[in-house]
């Protein structure tokens, strides 16, 4: 590929304020166009868009970025008085998308929310609040613990096999993954990893890589983007 690959980056839409104006934006964590660089990719921002997925045929892989609880209506479950507010636009857009590069083989990395939303797009389950408030201590402040991955799954052929250190902030997790494969745990149990391993690269951890100096993740995304 002659070009870096380019990596669309689902977006949040939150209230936001800059200057002197204060205004809904689409808008992503600087964390995530970072690691896509780093990785040799060019970030491209999406912003909730649930007309078609036409993009996806722009784009030489996706990642979904973390964020707000998904709408439990997603896989049929009532809301629990713990879980967020939903918001549909975004939870349609993104559901779309992730169909589309499951359904064309696309390069796809899940990050927290997106790893959840893979396993809804497949046919599973959340749990809407993990006991003791899961992996978020305090808001607004990264918890970490160990995972382990599975061994011989891709998330273990591009982290290894061995306990790793990761950064979390979700009270929520997959339950049952679908059509997908757990392919790491935290020492509690709780589901870090889910993959489809008939594609390329399609894989959603519960932490957030962007954040981490270990980029292996997004490198192998790319890589996967420009093979």
């Amino acid at each position: 590929m002659s070009r870096r690959p380019l990596i669309g980056v689902t977006s949040y839409v939150e209230q936001a304020r800059w200057g002197v104006w204060d205004f809904r934006a689409a808008l992503i964590p600087q964390a995530y166009v970072d690691a896509v660089t780093d990785a040799g990719g060019r970030a491209v921002v999406l912003p909730p868009d649930s007309v078609d997925d036409g993009v996806l045929d722009a784009v030489d892989a996706l990642v979904v970025a973390g964020g707000v609880d998904v709408d439990p209506g997603r896989y049929g479950a009532e809301p629990h008085p713990a879980t967020d507010a939903p918001q549909p636009a975004r939870d349609a857009g993104e559901l779309l998308l992730i169909t589309g590069a499951f359904a064309r083989d696309l390069p796809l990395l899940g990050v927290c929310r997106g790893a959840q939303l893979m396993a809804v797009a497949r046919g599973g389950t959340l749990i809407q609040d993990l006991p003791g408030g899961g992996h978020r201590e305090v808001l607004g402040v990264y918890s970490w613990h160990t995972v382990r991955p599975v061994p011989g799954s891709g998330v273990a052929r591009v982290l290894g096999d061995a306990e790793l250190k990761v950064n979390a902030h979700h009270h929520q997790a997959v339950d049952d993954p679908g059509e997908l494969v757990v392919t790491a745990r935290a020492e509690d149990g709780t589901v870090e990893a889910v993959e489809d391993p008939s594609r390329r690269f399609a894989v959603g951890v519960q932490w957030h890589p962007e954040l981490l100096d270990d980029q292996r993740l997004f490198t192998a995304l790319v890589d996967a983007a420009s093979s």
